[in-house]
């Protein structure tokens, strides 16, 4: 009797995590030459991004820092921005398992890509292997990157003459692409911006970041909480009427 072949193609988690993790790295030697500009020694650039490991928040520390603005501002931003985190971890907390230590381990790498990558995945099975691969591999090419470049920052000498200065837009429009698809989403955004702009002249450097946050809830207050659904393949077998 000739075994039928399993249809299923091979996951593909491992090479996308990597190819992530190293187009993350790219990024990261942006935010090392732009911290570095903005006054912070080689030493404090590595050890955010080591224990703060949030690209988002990073780059509104720094651009907060290098315009003036002051430490409560910057620490506001960043808290901010690194708020979505929690919600990653509402999302993935029963997919990963293991001790208590451990699950504290992966909170440190739940990130945009980490998330995105484990909960991509068809096959229940590779959630938490994606979700490992992606964090460690970003992780690791993001760390590199910071170092690479805080050391040659001085190398290259004025961020501005590389244009470097504009890897802050860049940043936050790549990170705000995926949340403007919906009418929420796109409400919020319009508010926000309108928000940041009115009170620019009216806040210190870095407070209309905060204040545009008031956006989310304008886009509340009109569309309401947006209804979530799990995908068939985020529920467990007894879920899916499977046996277990």
């Amino acid at each position: 009797m000739t075994e039928t072949p399993d249809p299923t193609p091979p996951p593909t988690y491992r090479r996308d995590g990597i190819v992530l993790g190293a187009a993350v790295g790219l990024f990261g030697i942006t935010f090392g030459v732009l911290a570095v500009a903005a006054g912070l020694t080689v030493a404090q650039t590595s050890a955010m991004s080591v224990l703060v490991f949030t690209g988002a928040s990073q780059f509104a520390v720094v651009g907060i820092v290098a315009a003036g603005g002051s430490s409560a501002a910057a620490l506001a931003s960043s808290l901010l921005l690194a708020a979505r985190n929690g919600i990653y971890g509402l999302a993935l907390h029963r997919h990963i398992g293991g001790s208590r230590p451990r699950r504290l381990l992966a909170a440190q790498f739940v990130i945009d890509e980490s998330t995105a990558l484990a909960l991509g995945q068809e096959d229940r099975r590779h959630t938490e292997p994606a979700f490992w691969v992606a964090g460690l591999a970003v992780f690791t090419f993001w760390n590199l990157g910071t170092v690479v470049g805080a050391l040659g920052g001085a190398a290259l000498g004025d961020p501005e003459a590389w244009g470097l200065d504009a890897a802050f837009p860049a940043g936050f429009l790549v990170l705000m692409r995926p949340h403007i698809a919906t009418r929420a989403g796109k409400i919020a955004a319009a508010s926000g911006a309108l928000i940041a702009l009115v009170s620019v002249p009216l806040l210190p450097a870095g407070a209309p970041i905060i204040a545009g946050a008031l956006g989310a809830a304008v886009a509340l207050l009109v569309v309401g909480p947006t209804p979530h659904t799990d995908r068939p393949s985020d529920q467990g077998p007894s879920e899916r009427g499977e046996p277990t």
